[in-house]
């Protein structure tokens, strides 16, 4: 199984706690467009032959992009690539950008799964994250998606931020339950190096939970979607049955993909590259036929540490054969460091497989480090 990740770093604007590759001049979308096709074609042997998966397109904002840039894009794949008839193909996607007639023309290109940008139902929420879209928006566009028929969904949601209280984080959980939406990724708010929220804490300009209150956010999401028929199968992911990201869980359990725009990472199993992050560069380099990319080789340790640290954010966790056919020394020694986390209820272990406990993942970072070689 492979998947296609396509990077589209372009913005409307800056949400305050948003760290990733985008800008929010769109002046080369074209450019970028044209430029991500020749990188598509100039390393269509990345992948082994095995059909494509998933497809997923990310950023920024991919859901700026117009009629004419999908089609380039979709042509290009469909020439390079052999996709699998069932393959999932998700749009990022910010409400605004979605109205019933932009949903109509992404149907119509084989995009059959929206991942949409909500992180609130609130608006004073999303005016706090400097969101380009507010509630009304929100509601609208599940609406809209499930009259133009497409009804595999994904909404994100943060919580931790200055508003926030129990109640309105309750209630963003009630809506998404009601919509029925299949799948849902709550996050909670993390203060990132460079982001315009970084400088109002650091200036005294905003405050945001303390984390005693971003724990009690997170058990309340497990409890609550729990309770919906939700199954919690990554740290920040839960999903109703039949609905997982079958392109995010293809990360976690290490298959390989290819990542095409600036700043896209790659993944072959014995690599991992990643790009430029840099808007004219990219595209400059890729005019000349170019693809500005940094590569690094993996050792054993890397793929053994990487899959710990992929691996024990889901309920499959670690499986101890793999661990052992990795590093038999480093899976043995780890089995007799477990008997403290086990007695705290942060980690389960039994004859196949390690696993975090729901108040393991609290603290799941730093008892994934601990377990690195």
């Amino acid at each position: 199984m492979s998947g296609i990740y396509i990077h589209i770093p372009f913005c409307k604007q800056a949400c305050h706690y948003c760290n990733f590759h985008f800008s929010t001049s769109l002046k080369l979308m074209d450019d970028m467009v044209d430029a991500i096709v020749i990188e598509m074609a100039l390393r269509k042997n990345y992948l082994s032959d095995e059909s494509i998966q998933t497809i997923y397109f990310g950023g920024g904002t991919p859901s700026l992009l117009e009629a004419v840039h999908f089609k380039k894009i979709f042509d290009k794949i469909h020439e390079l690539y052999m996709v699998a008839d069932q393959a999932e193909v998700t749009l990022e996607a910010n409400p605004d950008d979605l109205s019933m007639e932009k949903i109509q023309i992404l149907k119509e290109y084989g995009i059959n799964r929206l991942s949409v940008g909500i992180q609130s139902f609130f608006d004073n929420d999303l005016q706090w994250m400097n969101r380009s879209h507010n509630s009304l928006q929100a509601h609208q566009v599940l609406e809209h998606a499930g009259k133009a028929g497409i009804d595999n969904i994904s909404i994100d949601l943060i919580f931790g931020g200055l508003h926030a209280t129990e109640a309105s984080w309750k209630k963003n959980l009630e809506i998404a339950v009601e919509y029925k939406i299949p799948h849902i990724s709550c996050y909670g708010l993390t203060i990132e190096e460079r982001t315009a929220l970084a400088h109002q804490l650091k200036t005294g300009k905003t405050s945001v939970a303390s984390e005693e209150k971003q724990s009690l956010f997170y058990q309340m999401a497990n409890d609550y979607l729990s309770e919906a028929g939700y199954l919690h199968y990554e740290i920040s992911n839960y999903s109703l049955p039949g609905k997982l990201s079958v392109h995010n869980t293809s990360y976690w359990q290490q298959k390989p993909y290819i990542g095409l725009g600036p700043s896209a990472h790659s993944f072959n199993g014995t690599t991992r590259q990643w790009n430029l992050a840099n808007n004219p560069k990219y595209i400059e380099s890729l005019s000349d036929n170019k693809v500005p990319f940094t590569i690094e080789e993996l050792t054993s340790t890397d793929i053994y540490n990487e899959y710990l640290m992929t691996g024990l954010r889901t309920i499959w966790g670690c499986d101890w054969v793999k661990l052992e056919a990795l590093n038999i020394d480093a899976a043995r020694q780890l089995k007799l460091e477990l008997a403290d986390h086990v007695h705290k209820g942060l980690i389960t272990s039994d004859t196949d497989s390690i696993r975090l406990t729901a108040q393991g993942q609290l603290i799941a970072d730093s008892i994934i480090a601990s377990f690195f070689i």
